[in-house]
């Protein structure tokens, strides 16, 4: 009778189990998982799996098909295009700001701000994408903004995704450009000496928008986890890694 008694309870268990699958920018993979986990702590039996990747690309995926309940653009931009494009019912939702930062695994004399990309010693620059990830993007534009795209052009190498750029630029690149939130934890690192902040005059505001997929409008599961992305509770975790 126990044991009849359990596997009833486990069946109904089961059956009440929902899941998601989230496509989310790279550069927020430093803090998916504790977001995903604090949600999760009252509903064990859910589960929300994240693929992560550049907007452009979430984008065009969702656009060809991806079967994603929510979309956490690194930007605006690539939120917007599925909500204009019939993809979404409801118009984006900023969920945090990201700020964008100059980084070097060696002391460097940060104050000279980009004007430091020009020297000699500096052969590599690291980047994301500067097509289809939007911390790409805001890159090559405080590049133009700046004066110094000409004088650096042949220097920049790509990295597919912003999670890609600060693995090169503690290897192979003198310099990499990465999210504030990638420095989370990292202490070693020093302001002004290892990273400085990029003027955020130089390029447009990083505001990371996220939008509701349609399909899943009436999915009870996809809406309490955008709701809980927009809580305090959320912004205290993206604040902790280094957001806005």
């Amino acid at each position: 009778m126990k044991r009849l008694f359990l596997l009833i309870l486990v069946s109904a268990c089961l059956l009440n189990a929902a899941s998601i699958r989230v496509a989310a920018a790279a550069n927020i993979g430093y803090v998916f998982e504790e977001l995903k986990k604090e949600f999760l702590k009252t509903r064990p039996n859910d589960k929300v799996e994240v693929t992560l990747g550049s907007s452009g690309k979430l984008n065009a995926q969702i656009k060809a098909g991806a079967n994603y309940a929510i979309f956490m653009a690194a930007n605006m931009d690539f939120a917007d295009d599925l909500y204009k494009n019939g993809f979404s019912k409801n118009a984006p939702e900023i969920y945090t700001r990201g700020v964008l930062m100059m980084f070097s695994k060696e002391k460097r004399d940060m104050d000279k701000g980009l004007e430091l990309l020009k020297d000699d010693k500096i052969h590599k620059i690291a980047v994301a994408n500067t097509k289809t990830a939007p911390y790409g993007i805001a890159s090559l534009e405080a590049f133009k903004k700046s004066g110094v795209y000409e004088s650096i052009k042949d220097k920049i190498v790509q990295a597919d995704s912003i999670s890609g750029v600060l693995p090169y630029a503690l290897t192979a690149a003198e310099i990499g450009f990465i999210p504030k939130s990638g420095l989370a934890g990292k202490d070693e690192y020093k302001k002004g000496e290892n990273f400085m902040e990029v003027d955020r005059s130089l390029y447009t505001p990083i505001d990371q928008a996220m939008v509701l997929i349609k399909a899943y409008e009436n999915n009870t599961l996809a809406q309490d986890f955008y709701k809980f992305i927009k809580s305090d509770v959320a912004k205290s975790i993206f604040a902790k890694h280094g957001y806005e």
